[in-house]
């Protein structure tokens, strides 16, 4: 053995020790993952996310991955024909859409995860449990109301939205007895809800990680997304906030764009009962890592 891979293996075995008291922290706790960003339609950057979550189940943690999926979703539209209507940033869902929103989300993308997460956990038996929420009445949904007000006479008028939804109830026994099963299971789980009536509705990923992490009195719930974090009015990454202070930014208008929602979804998250919200980069690798078992962490935390 070389003197540098010497020094490497002794540097491993330092890393381990020192992840020691982070790794009985979140020992049987449940961490909600939102996992989505352009690094999820990388096949490289996935299998390494896959086995991420793999060592945090071996590590004892209950990982729960919820996965988004707009841009797979758009590239299926265009390959079906299918012309994609936005109001206001936010695209129009009618009934073929939705089909075909469906088929991406709770189809090709949840079932790949979930695979990719078999794969890597293959030699100690941990499997991936591909679901939407149309499973068990997992999440019940209702439609989605919008207004937006007209330029001329200043009225708040409605937006119809389609086959959007969000949660109006979860139901995590479920996820809860995949949990609790002697098989190590991962559930992976597409942002789709059924309406009371039956109907189906494609549902905002970081909503449904919200609403799923406080159903399950989650410990963490990591947003992994295409930025390193929420920062401030200079740019710098903020550490820590309190969820007063996340309200702040959306006031002050520092948070601004697709920061605002899940800065939203963040504070209602813990506001519902999960300990913190974490928003960190998920393209780096092996980022969930660095945040849950390292003294500094990554991203910005939330809490009360």
């Amino acid at each position: 053995m070389t003197d540098v891979a010497e020094e490497a293996g002794w540097a491993t075995a330092k890393t381990l020790a020192e992840a020691l008291p982070y790794i009985q922290i979140y020992d049987r706790e449940t961490v909600v993952i939102k996992y989505g960003g352009h690094a999820m339609g990388q096949e490289e950057v996935a299998k390494l996310f896959a086995a991420d979550a793999v060592l945090l189940k071996l590590l004892g943690v209950h990982p729960v991955v919820i996965h988004g999926g707009g841009p797979q979703i758009s590239r299926m539209l265009d390959k079906a024909g299918v012309k994609s209507t936005f109001i206001d940033g936010l695209r129009v869902t009618d009934e073929a859409t939705m089909e075909v929103a469906e088929m991406v989300l709770s189809g090709a993308i949840n079932k790949e995860i979930a695979n990719w997460i078999t794969l890597a956990g293959a030699e100690a038996d941990v499997r991936g449990v591909g679901l939407s929420g149309k499973d068990a009445r997992l999440i019940t949904a209702e439609k989605v109301t919008r207004t937006k007000k007209d330029p001329d006479s200043n009225i708040e008028q409605a937006v119809d939205l389609g086959f959007v939804g969000e949660p109006t109830k979860v139901d995590p026994h479920l996820i809860q007895a995949l949990l609790s099963s002697e098989t190590d299971y991962i559930p992976v789980v597409a942002p789709i809800g059924v309406s009371a009536q039956g109907e189906t509705f494609n549902i905002n990923a970081d909503t449904v990680a919200g609403a799923l992490a406080g159903a399950l009195k989650a410990k963490r719930m990591l947003m992994l997304t295409d930025i390193k974090g929420v920062l401030d009015a200079n740019g710098e990454l903020i550490r820590e906030m309190t969820i007063e202070q996340a309200r702040q930014l959306i006031v002050d208008g520092v948070a601004t764009g697709g920061m605002i929602p899940k800065l939203e979804n963040a504070i209602h998250a813990v506001e519902s009962g999960v300990e913190a919200v974490v928003i960190l980069d998920g393209r780096r690798p092996h980022a969930m890592l660095v945040e849950l078992f390292s003294e500094h962490g990554a991203g910005t935390l939330i809490s009360k």
